[in-house]
């Protein structure tokens, strides 16, 4: 299959980062069948892409009418009918294994044998989960990350039996509808993106338990160093950019004082223990009473629209 052969989607499931995923190609001109298995969730799913696309006319990002995007997505509780004559399935429904494998088994039973297949995971194995399939060459991992129609990035990710026509068909098409797409040569858990994210959060975590520095001077030394660096030169060629000799230095003395635990962090733990989990419970490392939650996450995606919109109007040019 080539890209061009490419004219319809499927989209299994409608939450949040199904919904998202599903706008992604509409926007891109693709017709979506959204599946959900619940119409309450299909409901949730249209009311979240209409919104999004208010924000995207609002932000200058459209070049068509809402109404004609809106007009490709075609809500179904039908997985048969969600599946007849697709092209490219992806999958958004709950983390757990043995419910993917599952929904894939029955997926399979309803497409061609040519249609690739693509889970959102975030972290399981592609390997195990394309192991119950027929065809499991034709399965990949498209990992978009959240919020999916804000965050550029899709790691795409081969299990043992995917073959690299697959991989190569995916990436190129997460390109087209504007995404980052970025393979792997093979998988590993947690992928990349999550290794590096958790790798950094063990430090941090450490650093707070060891009382070097509170939160939030933990989390404002990233935003206003690090962050803003990687945001333009990842740390690797950062590194090279830097001088590997100073960094060999400094990993001589620095990693053995690192946290290298590998169980979870013990306050963390606690945290979890007591029911304080975040944004979601109202307490966490920080206070998220009130309306602070929604102001922090409504300040981070306006930041990050604007990103999105420098990144569209340099496709434009």
């Amino acid at each position: 299959m080539k890209l061009t052969d490419i004219k319809t989607i499927t989209n299994v499931g409608a939450g949040t980062m199904g919904h998202a995923i599903a706008l992604q190609f509409a926007l891109a001109g693709y017709p979506v069948r959204l599946y959900d298995h619940k119409e309450d969730g299909l409901q949730h799913g249209q009311a979240a892409i209409t919104s999004d696309l208010a924000t995207f006319q609002k932000a200058g990002l459209l070049n068509e009418d809402p109404g004609a995007i809106l007009a490709r997505i075609t809500p179904t509780t039908d997985l048969a009918a969600a599946c007849r004559d697709a092209d490219f399935v992806i999958e958004s429904v709950v983390e757990d294994q043995q419910v993917k494998q599952q929904v894939w088994q029955a997926i399979e039973q309803e497409v061609s044998s040519t249609a690739v297949l693509a889970t959102n995971t975030s972290g399981l194995s592609p390997t195990a989960l394309q192991s119950v399939l027929k065809y499991p060459a034709r399965f990949v991992v498209a990992h978009f990350w959240n919020p999916a129609q804000l965050m550029p990035l899709v790691e795409v990710v081969p299990g043992n039996a995917t073959s690299q026509e697959t991989v190569d068909l995916t990436v190129a098409l997460m390109n087209k509808i504007g995404k980052h797409a970025v393979p792997l040569k093979k998988a590993a858990l947690g992928f990349v993106g999550n290794r590096i994210q958790l790798a950094v959060l063990r430090e941090a975590f450490h650093i707070v338990d060891e009382g070097i520095a509170s939160p939030e001077a933990v989390d404002d030394i990233v935003k206003y160093s690090l962050g803003r660096r990687w945001n333009l030169v990842g740390p690797i060629a950062s590194a090279d950019l830097g001088g590997l000799d100073v960094f060999k230095n400094i990993s001589s003395y620095l990693y053995a004082d690192l946290a290298n635990d590998t169980g979870t962090d013990s306050t963390l733990a606690k945290l979890v223990d007591h029911g304080k989990l975040g944004l979601k419970s109202g307490q966490g490392f920080y206070d998220w009473q009130g309306d602070a939650g929604k102001e922090v996450i409504a300040n981070r995606d306006r930041k990050l629209l604007a990103q999105l919109k420098r990144d569209h109007d340099k496709r434009e040019d």
